[in-house]
């Protein structure tokens, strides 16, 4: 299977998947709950709440003081204060010298990540919340790895090495768990927790990308924690 027929594959499960969601809660908005968690109360509260957007205080600040990171945010469909259909997006870079092998390390590129948190609590229309979510994430980037004249330790004579717009990319799936505590007005502080799994990647000839955007450090899984700043913006009020 070619790198493009995979993107279209996991493009058209995305889409069925969002099309039998949205399916499955017009079709439990009509029924009496039963699973208090995974379907929709009958109060007064409306389906269409409102939406939040966030910005990601960890990776800003991994990509100041640090030689690699992202600047990402993301944006939130408020249903009924119990999903939250979601999307992430934001740029990842690096440029990174390592001390020992003298190796340069640069790429810069977007990141995209789709999926839905679920609001567990059991008072959903509460200021606070307590959430379990699941991404799809995808990034396709260019990799520039150089490496300045080295003395050869056999054969006594100098090396260099330089490979420019080294094309590469990868998928990868998220779990996540996380809360968001109300501070003032429309702000909210989140907190979460995220195991990363790579789905399939697209290396560079000379061997493994060592930092993906959006995604870290290259490795087959990742666990990483982040810090959000979170404003909502309500355009349904609660029904009198």
């Amino acid at each position: 299977m070619t790198h493009y027929s995979r993107i279209s594959t996991y493009i058209s499960r995305i889409v069925i998947s969002l099309a039998l969601f949205a399916s499955a809660t017009t079709s439990v908005a009509q029924q009496k709950p039963k699973n208090k968690i995974f379907t929709l109360e009958q109060d007064s509260i409306p389906l269409l709440r409102g939406f939040s957007v966030s910005f990601n205080l960890v990776g800003a600040a991994m990509r100041v003081f640090g030689d690699y990171g992202q600047y990402e945010g993301a944006f939130k469909v408020n249903l009924h204060d119990q999903f939250f259909p979601t999307v992430e997006f934001g740029v990842g870079s690096a440029n990174h010298d390592d001390e020992v092998t003298g190796i340069l390390y640069k790429t810069s590129a977007p990141f995209f990540r789709i999926g839905c948190d679920v609001n567990l609590l059991r008072n959903k229309h509460g200021k606070n919340r307590l959430y379990g979510g699941i991404r799809y994430a995808f990034t396709s980037f260019n990799v520039d790895v150089s490496r300045g004249p080295m003395p050869d330790p056999v054969w006594g004579n100098t090396g260099e090495m330089s490979v420019m717009g080294e094309k590469c990319s990868q998928h990868w799936a998220e779990v996540l768990f996380g809360i968001e505590t109300y501070i003032y007005g429309p702000v909210h502080l989140g907190w979460d927790v995220r195991y990363r799994r790579r789905i399939s990647h697209k290396d560079m000839s000379i061997g493994t990308a060592w930092y993906v955007p959006g995604f870290g450090t290259q490795d087959n899984d990742k666990l990483t924690a982040n810090f959000n700043v979170l404003i909502d913006v309500w355009w349904n009020k609660k029904k009198k």
